[in-house]
C-alpha cells in the first residue's frame, strides 16, 4: 500500500510540475500542441488537415505573440478533439491550447483553465423551415438532437423540466452527426449553440431548408482553454487576446468568420456580434457562465 502511495505521488507530481510548464515545454520542443474541432462554428476542418475558423485565427495569433516570448519559432501540430475528450486531453498534456467552442463553466474551472472570453454564446434551436416549430413547447412528442458531451445536454434537460414537455433525445458523436439528424428527419430540431446551428445551416446543401427558432435557452461564455495551475502560461495566452481586443484585431476577426464567405463553400454564416460579446471584450474576464445567469 504504501508503494503504491509513493507511485501515485509521483505520478501527482510529474503532472503538477508538467502543468506548471507550458512556456517552457513549448520552448524546449520548439513546438505547441492545439486542440481543433471537425464541425464547431469557431472550428473546423476543410479537409487534408486544414483547420479553419474564428477561434484558429484567434490561437494562431496568441502564438506568434508566444513566439515572442520564448524567442523562437513555433511550429503549431493539429489535434483533433471532441466534446467528450477535449478536457482530459488538455489535462494529460496532449492539448496545450484548445480552441474549439468550449463553454467556461464553474464545473469545468475545476479541471481546467480558460482564457479570457473570446465569444458569448446563445444556445438556441434549429429545426427544418416547413417543420412549424417555432419554440422549446411545440417540441412535445418530437425527437432532439444533440451533440454528446456538451452543455447543452444538461440546458436541454433542465428546460424540459421547467415546461414539462415530453420529448425524445437523440445524440450525435459531434456536431456534423447532430445536423445530420436533423438534415435527414430522423430529429425534428437540434438544440445547439446558435453559432454552430448557423455555421452548419450555412454549409448545408439547401441553407433555406432550415431556420433558427424560440427563446435562447441559455448564454454561455466561449473561451479558449488550457490546463490549471500555470499561471505564466494563462497571463500570457490572455495579454495576446487582451491585445488582440485593444487593437480591433478580434473584431476584424470576428466578421471576417461570421459576417463574410467562408471556407470551403464560400457560404456566409451572417451572424452579427452580439451585444453580450462586445461586453465581453470591453471588459475582458474569464468568469463561467453561472456569473452570467446571475444577471
Amino acid at each position: 500500500m504504501k508503494k503504491t502511495m509513493l507511485a501515485l505521488a509521483a505520478v501527482m507530481a510529474v503532472g503538477v510540475a508538467h502543468a506548471e510548464d507550458t512556456l517552457k515545454k513549448i520552448k524546449d520542443s520548439g513546438a505547441i500542441t492545439m486542440g481543433v474541432r471537425e464541425s464547431s462554428g469557431l472550428s473546423y476542418t476543410i479537409g487534408d488537415g486544414k483547420y479553419v475558423g474564428y477561434h484558429i485565427d484567434v490561437c494562431t495569433k496568441v502564438v506568434a505573440d508566444l513566439e515572442k516570448a520564448v524567442g523562437k519559432k513555433i511550429e503549431i501540430k493539429y489535434q483533433p478533439v471532441t466534446s467528450q475528450n477535449r478536457i482530459p486531453l488538455v489535462q494529460n498534456g496532449t492539448v496545450d491550447l484548445e480552441c474549439g467552442s468550449t463553454t467556461n463553466n464553474a464545473t469545468r474551472q475545476k479541471d481546467v483553465a480558460f482564457a479570457v472570453t473570446t465569444f458569448v454564446e446563445e444556445v438556441r434551436i434549429a429545426v427544418k423551415a416547413n417543420s412549424g416549430i417555432t419554440g422549446i413547447n411545440q417540441l412535445a412528442g418530437k425527437t432532439v438532437a444533440t451533440t454528446t458531451g456538451t452543455t447543452s445536454v444538461q440546458t436541454l434537460r433542465k428546460h424540459e423540466r421547467a415546461t414539462g414537455v415530453d420529448f425524445k433525445e437523440l445524440f450525435g458523436k459531434d456536431h456534423a452527426d447532430s445536423f445530420l439528424l436533423l438534415e435527414s428527419g430522423r430529429a425534428d430540431a437540434f438544440v445547439m449553440d446558435g453559432s454552430i446551428l448557423a455555421k452548419n445551416i450555412a454549409s448545408s446543401k439547401n441553407p433555406s431548408d432550415f431556420k433558427i427558432v424560440g427563446e435562447v435557452l441559455s448564454v454561455e461564455p466561449i473561451a479558449i482553454m488550457m490546463r490549471k495551475d500555470d499561471p505564466a502560461f494563462k497571463k500570457a495566452v490572455d495579454d495576446s487576446i487582451k491585445n488582440q481586443i485593444k487593437t480591433g484585431d478580434l473584431a476584424k476577426t470576428y466578421d471576417k468568420w461570421f459576417m463574410q464567405p467562408i471556407p470551403p463553400a464560400g457560404a456566409k454564416i451572417g451572424l452579427p456580434v452580439s451585444e453580450a460579446t462586445k461586453a465581453a471584450w470591453a471588459n475582458p474576464n474569464d468568469k463561467p457562465m453561472e456569473e452570467y445567469a446571475k444577471k
